[in-house]
């Protein structure tokens, strides 16, 4: 059974790209959003179908003599490549062609009122983007992730699941926030960030960084040995 919210569909969106974030960006403004999806859009050279969910996927460099810019909204579903500069670079393409960017904010996330969300946007289900936070435009935020109060995700950032943002921090533009990482109180990220999985923040960074996050280690004995499995063990009693 859906679980999506029921809305009148009263704007059309096209989707650009055909991956598994377009694929996701169909059914979430399909079943949560006021937006009739009617087709998507990949640039000529990648283009390798010409159906996707039954909609016309139709070259990127000719998308506006088959929808209209002034009836048409578009939606990047891009993920992090090139520290996100190809989402930007299509985003500010389609832009340029004349259409509106539409942003989506799940029907599951908690964004308080006095949020400002710039265009763009994607935001997933159980993130908490607390008051007074800023997020700029052309930015993703994953599932459940936490964004403290009085916090700025400047333009263009993507910031994976479960990440922890602290309060009054700054995160700057291009920046990748891996699964699980977390930024402290009063710490401002420069751009063009790399923060690895699981990597914590404690201090401002400079500018166009790598942060690694810690691999949890390889234990000398198997799991099964160290649960003394045997290997013949038909069932568990």
């Amino acid at each position: 059974m859906s679980r999506g919210v029921s809305m009148q569909k009263n704007r059309k969106i096209f989707i650009i790209g055909d991956s598994a974030f377009a694929e996701i960006a169909f059914e979430l403004f399909s079943h949560d959003s006021d937006y009739e999806v009617v087709g998507f859009s990949v640039e000529a050279e990648y283009l390798k179908q010409d159906f996707l969910f039954g909609l016309p996927v139709v070259p990127f460099e000719t998308v506006e003599t088959v929808f209209d810019p002034a009836e048409v909204e578009f939606y990047a579903a891009i993920t992090y490549g090139a520290m996100n500069r190809l989402r930007t670079r299509l985003y500010q393409g389609a832009k340029a062609k004349g259409f509106r960017p539409a942003s989506y904010i799940s029907s599951r996330a908690f964004v308080w009122r006095n949020v400002k969300v710039g265009e763009h946007c994607f935001i997933f289900e159980n993130n908490t983007v607390q008051p007074f936070c800023k997020i700029g435009d052309n930015v993703v935020l994953w599932s459940g992730n936490h964004i403290g109060h009085h916090s700025v995700i400047e333009n263009n950032c993507f910031v994976a699941s479960q990440v922890v943002v602290s309060g009054y921090c700054n995160i700057g533009q291009n920046t990748f926030l891996g699964v699980n990482a977390t930024v402290a109180n009063n710490v401002n990220v420069g751009a063009d960030n790399w923060i690895g999985m699981n990597a914590s923040i404690g201090k401002s960074t400079g500018d166009n960084l790598i942060f690694k996050g810690s691999q949890a280690e390889q234990a000398r004995l198997t799991a099964l040995r160290y649960f003394k499995v045997e290997d013949d063990v038909d069932g568990v009693a």
